[in-house]
C-alpha cells in the first residue's frame, strides 16, 4: 500500500471511533508520557493541538511546563510559547488548526526539551506518516531541530510494523500510544 492509500485508510479508521474511545484512549496516551522518563526531563515541550481526532493531549497543558504550539508560515513552522491562562487567544491557521496568536513569544530552537509529533501512522522503525504536507520532515532535517529529542503519537492501531518513506522523511527516536513508549 502507498502512503496515499494508508493515510486514507488510517485516518477512516481513526474517523471511525467512538467519542468514548477517542476520549479514553487519548488519555492513557497522556499518562504514559507523563510515565516517561523523557517527558517528566523535559523543561519546554513542543505539542500539537488535536485536529480529525488525532491524539488528544490537551490534558498535559496545564501540567508546569512551558509549551510550545506551532504557526504555520507559508512552508515552515514557526513555533510560539502558549499556556492555558495565556492572555492573547488562540487563532485559526492556515488549515484550520488553532495556533498561538502571532504576538506571543518566540521559541528559539535551544530552549526545547521535547517535540510531540503528530502522525497519520508511525512505526517500529521511527518513521512517520503524517498528512503530506512535508512541515515536521522539513524541520527536523535542520539544524539544530535534528537533535532534539522526538515522540510521535498515534493510537495502537496506527502503529506499524513498516510505514512506506522517502528518503527525505526524518526518524523519530520514539513512538507513544496508549499501551506505552517505544524507543525506535
Amino acid at each position: 500500500m502507498n502512503k496515499k492509500e494508508l493515510r486514507r485508510s488510517l485516518l477512516k479508521t481513526r474517523q471511525s471511533l467512538s467519542l468514548e474511545i477517542y476520549e479514553y484512549q487519548s488519555l492513557q496516551i497522556c499518562e504514559k508520557l507523563k510515565e516517561s522518563q523523557l517527558f517528566a526531563d523535559a523543561k519546554l515541550i513542543l505539542a500539537y493541538f488535536s485536529i480529525r481526532q488525532e491524539p488528544d493531549l490537551s490534558s498535559l497543558f496545564t501540567l508546569p511546563k512551558t509549551w510550545g504550539f506551532p504557526r504555520c508560515m507559508d512552508a515552515e513552522l514557526g513555533w510560539h510559547e502558549w499556556s492555558s491562562n495565556n492572555s492573547l487567544p488562540l487563532q485559526k491557521g492556515a488549515f484550520g488548526i488553532l495556533e498561538p496568536h502571532a504576538d506571543s513569544p518566540m521559541i528559539q530552537p535551544a530552549a526545547v526539551d521535547l517535540i510531540l509529533v503528530p502522525a497519520v501512522a508511525c512505526d517500529r522503525q521511527g518513521y512517520r506518516l503524517g498528512y503530506g504536507g512535508g512541515y515536521y520532515d522539513r524541520l527536523l532535517s535542520t539544524s539544530p531541530w535534528n537533535q532534539k529529542t522526538t515522540i510521535g503519537i498515534v493510537f495502537d492501531f496506527a502503529y506499524l510494523s513498516t510505514v512506506p518513506n522517502d528518503p527525505w522523511d526524518q526518524r523519530l527516536q520514539a513512538v507513544c500510544t496508549e499501551s506505552g513508549l517505544f524507543s525506535c
